[in-house]
């Protein structure tokens, strides 16, 4: 198997989401890192079971985004609200984090709701499309079988590395693959990746030590699934 073959069989296209440098349009249709301002008619910010309210991570309008995922098929709008501390590992989702979907003909209304103890700096998101993202070495998505086939080419001296072969997205993203900092994890069959929010000192987020918070989708339950790691 060739080079080409095997970028062929791992490229993923992604959408990069870069924080701020522009002012923002203030319409309802920008997607944004620590601000939510839609909700359905009758929803607040949500709690956990303690009653304590949930932190405004990141609301996506997703039909004026150049990429979309396709275990977002039938979403518009999507936001994100999670505690401080972040939640376990595959903690399900619901008390500590909740993801809301909206689907193209749901009532939405603007509404301005502050949170004590919201930290993240909010942006509008510039979306970037990235053709081709690659999953990183270990455990981040290279099937076995294909890890084989690269290492015949390092030990050919075809390559010195797999990453002379590739290219990662690690910033806010939306499709392609998971930037995990230590070797990767599977949260189970059935589940794609969607997206991630990593750490980035503009919107005052670290993510422990530089890490991101990663995101899942089941293809068929629409269950979600949430991780997180760092160097």
């Amino acid at each position: 198997m060739d080079i080409h073959e095997i970028q062929q069989r791992l490229a993923r296209p992604a959408l990069k989401l870069i924080a701020g440098g522009f002012r923002p349009a203030g319409t309802d249709e920008e997607s944004w890192l620590g601000n939510v301002f839609l909700f359905r008619p009758e929803e607040g910010i949500p709690t956990n079971g303690a009653g304590e309210p949930l932190l405004p991570y990141a609301q996506f309008y997703l039909p004026a985004l150049p990429f979309n995922s396709p275990a977002l098929e039938g979403v518009r709008v999507l936001t994100l609200f999670m505690s401080d501390p972040f939640p376990e590992h595959f903690e399900p989702m619901g008390d500590n984090w909740v993801i809301r979907e909206y689907g193209p003909d749901e009532v939405l209304v603007l509404k301005t709701l502050t949170v004590e103890g919201a930290f993240l700096k909010p942006f509008p998101l510039k979306a970037e499309a990235v053709p081709q993202d690659f999953p990183l070495w270990d455990g981040g998505g290279v099937p076995s079988a294909l890890e084989d086939e690269i290492l015949k080419l390092e030990r050919a001296g075809v390559i010195q590395s797999y990453y002379d072969l590739v290219t990662h997205t690690y910033e806010h993203k939306l499709g392609g693959y998971p930037s995990f900092c230590q070797s990767g994890v599977d949260p189970g069959e059935g589940f794609e990746f969607v997206f991630q929010i990593s750490s980035d000192a503009k919107i005052q987020l670290n993510v422990v030590d530089n890490g991101s918070l990663m995101f899942w989708k089941h293809t068929v339950t629409g269950e979600w699934a949430f991780y997180y790691d760092f160097y």
